[in-house]
């Protein structure tokens, strides 16, 4: 139940809520060796990759900023080499929480659309129901090197690899890839807690999301361990089942809107309802079919529920 109370703290965060509003003095990292050099780290909000080795750690994204020091600590408890490289999967606050405090030990590194999203602000959501407001972040958190296609760190014997990923979650999503290890982090474009956010006023998707859920299943080994956005370590069956769940969902929203149906219909018609085990406490069914339609059809529908 406690690790269940804290996914939804840090998905209610997850674009802009006031972190000082949240009790994080109860958080607790939860430290997991996936496979070769690469561990996960588990707090509040989204997942944390790290290759450690000889040459020092290089982390993917970084919680909030009042858990910087309890990631730093359960760094420490795996090795005292320091951090060398933060990769940022996204822009949302719940993965780059961490960037100002970690940025005074080493350069964060993400595509070019995180930083603009982070330096300017603005709205995120999913056209509909869901939507957060975004403060600017502090210089300090903002990434200091920034791509448009991808990057490779070359450390710990590992080339790492960050590989954009266009109009998936956001509109600068990164893939990160440890080919040694067998292990990549999908951040939010793969998430285990049921319907995914798609931040469609951010530039996310769902064709953009199943295009990149497919390249990377076609990219990785079948054997490959993968860390999702949210949840426990999975195996590309369950990635294959949540593009399976994707492309149903997205087909059958489709046909309907191609046969004329408004999404009041839609919703009165329940075309969700056999995915219904998707349908989680962040995103219901009915939000999940707002951001289907109002990605497949370019509309905002709704009154945005806010929150500052």
């Amino acid at each position: 139940m406690r690790k269940a109370s804290l996914l939804i703290a840090g998905l209610l965060l997850v674009c802009g809520l006031a972190a000082q509003d949240q009790d994080f003095s109860k958080v607790q990292m939860k430290v997991s060796k996936v496979a070769g050099n690469v561990y996960m780290l588990e707090g509040a909000g989204g997942n944390i990759g790290a290759s450690v080795g000889d040459d020092g750690i290089v982390i993917v994204d970084d919680q909030y900023a009042p858990l910087a020091e309890k990631i730093q600590a359960a760094l420490k408890g795996i090795t005292d080499k320091p951090v060398r490289f933060i990769i940022n999967t996204h822009y949302h606050g719940d993965h780059t929480g961490g960037n100002a405090y970690f940025q005074k030990q080493a350069p964060i590194i993400a595509h070019d659309n995180v930083r603009k999203r982070m330096e300017s602000g603005g709205g995120a959501g999913n056209g509909g129901s869901v939507h957060f407001d975004h403060k600017p972040d502090a210089k300090e958190a903002l990434p200091i090197i920034t791509f448009d296609h991808d990057v490779t760190v070359h450390l710990n014997g590992e080339d790492i690899r960050a590989l954009y990923f266009p109009a998936g979650h956001t509109d600068g999503d990164s893939i990160i890839f440890f080919p040694k290890s067998n292990v990549v982090h999908m951040g939010d474009d793969f998430v285990t807690y049921g319907f995914p956010f798609i931040d469609v006023e951010s530039g996310g998707s769902i064709n953009g999301m199943i295009d990149g859920v497919e390249k990377v299943i076609g990219q990785v080994p079948a054997d490959v361990k993968v860390i999702p956005g949210h949840g426990p370590v999975s195996s590309l069956d369950d990635v294959r089942a949540y593009l399976k769940m994707l492309k149903e969902t997205r087909d059958v929203v489709q046909k309907a809107i191609t046969e004329g149906k408004t999404l009041d219909q839609m919703k009165q018609a329940k075309l969700l309802d056999p995915w219904k085990k998707y349908s989680g406490d962040f995103i219901k069914e009915g939000a999940f079919l707002e951001t289907l339609y109002n990605s497949l059809t370019g509309q905002k529908t709704g009154k945005f529920i806010k929150h500052n």
